[in-house]
């Protein structure tokens, strides 16, 4: 019975870089619609125990989707993880043939976990929300940028803000068309907008951004989101718990939610509040409340059940 064979795969604008481990095979194909079908006969023919490629900002949604729906194992990870595994190897070269190398190396020895990937309507619903954030910053900037400007700048900035602001607000509609288009969606977004403190661009992140909601325990959705608290211990010292790493959009929204919620959420400010008179410091009582509050619309969605202040 021969070894079970681990699969990197990086993903670049115009290549496909292969690399097989154990066997150390490497091959190159075009990123075209010709170079996926033949990646994925390719695939075929080797049987993979698991296919590991990097989130790359979009690069690698088609490659990943038509592997998966081929039937293949596929792991999309993140950089940041597979950079740490290169330098912990002393890998410090990087080409995209290296890089297919290492995540063939990670593939077999850290073996992550395959996962479904999003729907068709679940990658539009998480654009639609990704590109309401970009225009928001965008709208941000341009402000800042009003004080400092004169004459005819200045009215090109503040036509700027116009147009930016009515594509925000065309943006949220098309949200909440998107939401409303879907049962499941619709009640879920009613679930998590009966929250004091969650609003209906939070729920949208929520629901785009993070499927997992309502599937897993509250340590693992903690730790996946990022704000588990993690050990800094050697020895006999004992550091501060910081959070670290996790889905940072999630977040965000998740850190906004709570500033209003630790005001107007009966439970949310009555937590925070028992940490401050503890003697806990503000932003430590803060994420504390995000994973209350993150726990609780776990809760929420796994039983389906509306918010009640005597939530646990």
């Amino acid at each position: 019975m021969s070894d079970p064979v681990y699969v990197g795969l990086d993903v670049s604008k115009h290549h496909l870089d292969l690399a097989c481990e154990p066997v150390g095979d490497a091959r190159r194909l075009p990123h075209t619609e010709e170079g996926v079908t033949a990646l994925v006969a390719q695939l075929h023919a080797i049987r993979p125990a698991l296919l590991v490629l990097e989130a790359t900002g979009g690069y690698e949604t088609q490659v990943a989707t038509a592997v998966a729906l081929a039937g293949l194992p596929v792991a999309v990870v993140n950089p940041r993880q597979v950079r740490d595994f290169a330098r912990a190897l002393g890998r410090l070269a990087k080409t995209d043939a290296i890089d297919a190398q290492v995540l063939a190396l990670f593939a077999a020895r850290v073996r992550p976990e395959p996962r479904l990937l999003p729907d068709q309507a679940h990658q539009a619903l998480a654009a639609l929300v990704t590109r309401r954030r970009q225009l928001v910053e965008m709208l941000t900037a341009e402000k800042l940028r009003v004080p400092l400007a004169q004459g005819r700048i200045r009215h090109d900035l503040q036509a700027h803000i116009q147009w930016l602001e009515q594509r925000i607000h065309d943006t949220d509609h098309d949200l909440r068309a998107a939401l409303k288009a879907s049962p499941l969606w619709r009640v879920t977004d009613r679930l998590l907008q009966s929250v004091p403190g969650i609003g209906p661009t939070t729920a949208a992140v929520l629901i785009a951004e993070l499927p997992e909601l309502g599937r897993l325990t509250r340590q693992q959705l903690a730790a996946l989101v990022g704000v588990a608290p993690l050990n800094h211990d050697s020895g006999q010292h004992r550091g501060l718990r910081r959070i670290w790493g996790g889905r940072a959009d999630v977040r965000r929204a998740l850190y906004m939610a709570t500033l209003v919620a630790t005001r107007y959420n009966p439970v949310i400010r009555t937590f925070y509040r028992h940490l401050l008179t503890g003697g806990k410091p503000k932003l430590v009582a803060l994420v504390a409340s995000m994973r209350k509050l993150l726990t609780i619309l776990n809760a929420m969605i796994k039983s389906q059940q509306p918010w009640a202040p005597a939530h646990p």
